[in-house]
């Protein structure tokens, strides 16, 4: 049998060494060229990311693209006897394609324009579509966010009040009933006054909340505005009425409250002196227009964006007697608006005017 040298099995062994290391060297090789790319990779995708978040970026590289491609086509269109010819079309093409870009990367902004314009309406419930995500994206995100918040606090605010105002009825009813007990006097109908004054604004208060909601708390039918008028010709008052106006799904109860804080304020404020207070309905359209005119002092102009508000009266010193609590025309503005219209307030010279269109 043949017999080996001690020093081959030290080759050996130092050449499974020798492999050994390479193989653990080229390792640590791949796993570091496999880390850098993954690394690269992923600071790929972040710019990337940010790039397509960033609308100021995608501007820049749309006008950067757009100065090098019409540089492009100017330059190799000096070399051409006939290059203008063609020039000028891939000029306007180019252009043309880079104002389609930037249309459609701001065309968010129309709608935040609009749900900026639905808010000052009032309507809280409109939500502004999320088209990109990027920054614009980001900002609709938060503005939906700021619409829930401020409706959820309107309705939290409304079912308070109206939950205040159903309590505060009974006890006022039981202290009404042992107010008609008092014997006769000034303080029994000092005390009656104060408690009807009391009641109407728990009224007004409620229906203003009702009426918050909008088209929904009416109950529509059929109904005759110059029949609703003629019961507010009070004396002082001069009733005009176009004749053959059309009949119109109204609110007849919500309507007459309007008709009637319109034409009792007008007859709080008018000077007799100069004319009777007007209620005019003249057809406008496919509906009617309906307007009521006194000619008192009329109202500063800087009052007139404000009224309409709850509780606001031109005049602070007034008393409640004299200017009420300062929830008629926002009533009025209410009741206007529940059915699709606007109560629209203007100093008439001499004198003020309210009117809306139904219809």
């Amino acid at each position: 049998m043949r017999s080996h040298h001690p020093y081959d099995h030290r080759w050996r062994e130092r050449w499974d060494s020798k492999q050994k290391k390479r193989a653990r060297r080229m390792q640590r090789d791949w796993d570091y060229r496999w880390r850098v790319r993954h690394r690269w990779h992923q600071r790929w995708h972040h710019q990337h990311a940010r790039f397509k978040h960033s609308l100021g970026a995608r501007l820049i590289a749309v006008f950067m693209l757009l100065a090098c491609v019409s540089s492009g086509i100017l330059w190799a269109s000096m070399g051409s006897a006939y290059g203008l010819l063609w020039a000028v079309p891939a000029l306007l093409l180019v252009t043309g394609l880079a104002f389609g870009m930037i249309r459609h990367m701001v065309r968010p902004l129309h709608a935040l324009a609009m749900g900026a314009d639905a808010f000052r309406r009032g309507e809280f419930d409109h939500r502004v579509p999320v088209i990109h995500g990027d920054e614009i994206g980001d900002l609709a995100v938060r503005f939906n966010q700021m619409a829930a918040d401020i409706q959820a606090m309107l309705d939290g605010k409304r079912a308070l009040l109206l939950a205040i105002s159903h309590e505060l009825r009974s006890p006022l009813t039981r202290a009404r009933l042992h107010a008609e007990l008092v014997g006769e006097g000034g303080s029994r109908d000092a005390l009656l006054d104060e408690l009807a004054q009391m009641r109407d604004l728990i009224t007004a208060l409620l229906e203003s909340e009702r009426l918050g909601s909008g088209h929904s708390a009416l109950q529509l039918a059929d109904c005759d505005l110059a029949g609703l008028a003629r019961e507010q010709a009070l004396p002082g008052v001069v009733l005009h009425v176009e004749p053959g106006l059309p009949v119109l799904k109204l609110d007849r109860l919500r309507v007459q409250l309007l008709l009637r804080n319109l034409v009792h304020n007008a007859l709080r404020h008018n000077d007799a002196a100069r004319g009777a207070v007007r209620l005019s309905l003249v057809r406008e359209g496919s509906g009617v227009r309906l307007g009521v005119r006194d000619f008192g002092p009329g109202v500063p102009p800087e009052s007139l964006p404000h009224l309409g508000q709850p509780f606001y009266r031109p005049d602070a010193a007034r008393s409640r007697h004299e200017g009420g609590v300062g929830l008629g025309l926002c009533l009025c503005r209410l009741v206007a608006e529940a059915h699709g219209g606007r109560l629209a307030l203007r100093n008439a010279e001499p004198g003020f005017e309210a009117s809306v269109r139904f219809g």
